[in-house]
């Protein structure tokens, strides 16, 4: 369990688009908006991320003392294999998360041995750069829908209570088949299917309506054809939920990448 004595910070939740793994190395507007996001937040007690790179039937989360480094992806630049983000695991966040999960019906557990995937370290290592904050790693369940998630999210909203900060670490939109064959290139502006679908999601997060964005799959316009499968946009409803009752959302950066790649990032409070 996590314990404290001094009041704590009732942060608000996050959704990131994490993008390429390699944003780390090469300057961008998302990546500097990452690397000022840490500054403009008091230090969480603990940090616990809901990957899109980690995907289970139930949620699992990851309770390693020191977490290893998974290098989940190929054909990027050999300084990518040899980063590091040392970040101690926080075992009684995730112990709690998944008590309070397990209380709200879930099948949750905490479990040891997977490490932080990509959607976990290059974020972090750009927000907080010192890795002295300890961190947590809960899963995505693909096959289960929004609503499942923002379920999950709401199980967790009491964390904020206790000084943890979560992060949805995902994507706005995450067609790779046309960031890479569909001929654009970072000067282009974002195509129809892809602009609409991006309004739509700020529209909904900044009314508040997460019922709407838990079933985008069914409600938003292109949502097949800006998520191919859901996991990207799966971290969302689960940010979105673990703010509590009421929340709203508000748009803190939007950029693109090659014109379909949108690299948004969301506050909810």
């Amino acid at each position: 369990m996590i314990s404290y004595i001094r009041p704590m910070t009732k942060f608000p939740t996050f959704f990131i688009s994490h993008g390429s793994p390699n944003m780390i190395l090469h300057e961008s507007p998302a990546r500097e908006f990452l690397s000022g996001l840490g500054k403009t937040l008091p230090r969480p007690e603990a940090i616990l991320v809901m990957s899109a790179h980690f995907e289970t039937d139930q949620p699992i989360v990851v309770a390693d003392e020191k977490p290893k480094m998974i290098y989940d992806f190929g054909g990027f630049e050999p300084e990518m294999y040899t980063q590091r983000y040392d970040a101690p695991g926080a075992l009684g966040l995730a112990v709690e998360a998944a008590q309070l999960a397990e209380r709200a019906g879930f099948k949750a557990t905490a479990a040891t041995g997977r490490g932080y995937d990509h959607g976990t370290w290059v974020p972090l290592k750009l927000i907080y750069p010192e890795a002295d904050v300890p961190v947590a790693q809960i899963s995505v369940q693909p096959h289960r829908g929004g609503a499942h998630h923002a379920a999950v999210g709401r199980a967790l909203a009491a964390l904020r209570e206790k000084g943890v900060l979560v992060i949805g670490s995902g994507g706005a939109t995450h067609n790779l088949r046309a960031l890479y064959t569909g001929g654009y290139t970072d000067a282009d502006p974002a195509p129809a299917w892809v602009a609409d679908f991006d309004e739509w999601v700020r529209d909904k997060a900044e009314g508040g309506d997460l019922d709407a964005i838990a079933d985008f799959e069914k409600a938003a316009p292109f949502a097949r054809e800006n998520h191919p499968s859901p996991e990207h946009f799966l971290p969302m409803p689960f940010a979105f939920g673990a703010a509590g009752e009421g929340a709203k959302g508000e748009r803190i950066h939007a950029s693109v990448q090659r014109g379909v790649l949108m690299l948004d990032a969301y506050r909810f409070n």
